[in-house]
């Protein structure tokens, strides 16, 4: 699977399970309702025109599944308590008053006052089910001013959208969802810059929490955008057999709109998550005060300026033991926050601008070179650039762990790791992933697979074989070694280059082919400029 892994070849797990036919189709599918609703855009912005079409197809799902339970208690005989909400509630589904059901919504989808229906909608299903308080859109259709015509044609095209799964197929949850993440994903590449606060490309997502294999226990995001965070950790659990009920999640998200709609992203997966009581800042209002998370995967704004005033934060119990971050860049203020929440055997994943591993301005320096001191730094992955649609620099992952002891997984023994006490492990991916588009690059399965089964062999898990250092792409470096080179942790100064095959033809052969090679060419270049001044001459400009 891997290319040249330093485990074993070919024979790794996948990421991901491969696509059949039928998820070619769904994909098709996606594509084509992208097509629609942007088409039916109009003049709405983007950036606004998503939680229209995003929760809108949320309502239909939430309709269907409400439907489907509803006909389920009539077949069973209890009629009686078709409106009794914890009926519903019980079977983790949604509860919808008569004004709210996606069947009312497409009989008044042709009345000039639909965007109000909609509201109402919203608002009583948010009402009717405190798990969604503070998810949905309020009063937003209305403000919107969307024309009439369009807004109907959007419900025609999205009422096309089947989320009854059945059996043998996908589940809702998994057809919605993709649906969900095909379309943050479009708005996303549609918005460019502003897209990344509220999306983080999948491939990245997807290797994040393939590394740091989020089997049980407290999972966070400090700025969990859209959710994209979570919805991976679940669906790796869920692809390695795993049990949802052995993670809980944690998050928190500042724009509310944002915080909307990554509680409804995990709303249509059926995945419960604590978002905080309110959308707000990181640093200045943290929702979860007392929070110590067993794995911390985030992707945070890159080189925030002005995070805080001169004057505040200073005595920040987070930073203690540090320099306090410097206000004009708030990225090693997300990297303290998050030591901070760790528990003590936790451990965090996270993306960072490149210039994190190496910066020295305004006292970062030493707040590294402390990080490094204290044996916190486990891994870091230079990825290639053109991965995110907020930028085309390339970005760095870091992987810290509060504890680098030899440690038994429970329940999974192939998890295992060893002691690596001053130890820290440099990947250099940079020439990795596959370019999709003019602009943009994908980490692939394999690539994805390369670079986990590198950082699990090199912590000792028995189920990736044994790790060797391969140059150009990985080497564990000590302390010593770090220190050596001024506590920058940019992967290329470790993994050193490549090593060159050797095709067996001995030098001297190569050498006479290439000089017959350039003495042809050079007579080549003799006779075209002798060609090029003959037509020269022949129009009047000879020598």
């Amino acid at each position: 699977m891997a290319k040249k892994s330093t485990t074993k070849k070919a024979t790794a797990r996948q990421t991901s399970p491969p696509q059949n036919k039928e998820s070619k189709a769904k994909k098709s599918f996606e594509q084509t309702l992208w097509d629609t609703a942007d088409k039916l855009r109009g003049t709405v912005e983007s950036s606004e025109y998503k939680h229209v079409v995003l929760s809108l197809i949320f309502l239909k799902f939430v309709s269907d599944r409400f439907q489907q339970r509803r006909a389920a208690l009539i077949a069973e005989g209890k009629a009686d308590y078709v409106d009794m909400v914890e009926f519903y509630t019980m079977q983790n589904v949604f509860y919808l008053p008569e004004n709210s059901r996606w069947s009312t919504i497409v009989k008044q989808a042709k009345q000039a006052d639909i965007a109000v229906h909609i509201d109402s909608a919203l608002h009583a299903v948010e009402k009717n089910n405190p798990s969604l308080k503070g998810a949905l859109p309020d009063n937003y259709f209305s403000r919107m001013g969307i024309d009439v015509a369009k807004l109907a044609a959007l419900i025609d095209s999205i009422n096309n959208l089947s989320t009854v799964a059945d059996q043998a197929a996908e589940s809702e949850e998994d057809i919605v969802g993709r649906v969900y993440e095909y379309f943050l994903g479009k708005f996303a590449a549609t918005e460019g810059k502003g897209g990344g606060e509220f999306y983080t490309p999948k491939c990245v997502v997807n290797l994040l929490a393939e590394m740091l294999e989020p089997y049980s226990g407290k999972i966070y995001d400090p700025c969990c955008g859209s959710g994209g965070m979570f919805v991976q950790s679940v669906k790796f659990i869920t692809s390695h057999h795993g049990n949802q009920k052995d993670i809980s999640i944690y998050g928190q998200e500042q724009t509310s709109t944002t915080y909307k709609l990554a509680k409804m992203n995990l709303a249509i997966r059926g995945i419960a998550g604590n978002l905080g009581e309110v959308p707000a800042d990181t640093f200045f209002k943290d929702q979860h005060p007392d929070l110590k998370a067993d794995y911390i995967l985030a992707n945070p704004p890159f080189n925030l300026k002005a995070w805080r005033g001169p004057d505040e934060l200073t005595d920040d119990p987070r930073w203690s033991g540090y320099d306090v971050p410097p206000a004009g860049n708030a990225n090693y203020g997300w990297i303290l926050h998050m030591i901070s929440k760790l528990s003590e055997n936790g451990v965090a994943g996270f993306v960072l601008a490149n210039g994190s591993m190496s910066t020295s301005t305004s006292g970062e320096g030493a707040i590294r070179q402390k990080i490094i001191e204290n044996d916190l730094v486990d891994c870091m992955i230079a990825l290639p650039g053109q991965l995110f649609y907020t930028t085309q620099i390339p970005v760095c992952l870091w992987f810290l762990t509060k504890s680098k002891q030899a440690r038994k997984v429970q329940g999974h023994s192939e998890l295992n790791q060893r002691k690596r006490s001053g130890e820290t492990l440099f990947i250099d991916a940079r020439n990795h992933g596959t370019m999709v588009d003019r602009t943009h690059k994908e980490l692939t399965e394999t690539d994805i697979a390369e670079i986990t089964q590198t950082y699990h062999a090199w912590r000792g898990e028995p189920k990736d074989g044994a790790y060797a250092d391969r140059p150009g792409f990985c080497k564990s470096a000590t302390l010593a070694e770090i220190q050596a080179n001024d506590y920058v942790l940019t992967p290329g100064r470790y993994v050193g280059a490549a090593a060159i095959e050797d095709d067996g033809i001995p030098f001297e052969t190569k050498m006479t082919e290439l000089t017959t090679t350039l003495y042809q060419q050079m007579e080549e270049a003799k006779q075209l400029d002798k060609a090029i001044r003959n037509n020269l001459g022949a129009l009047g400009y000879g020598e």
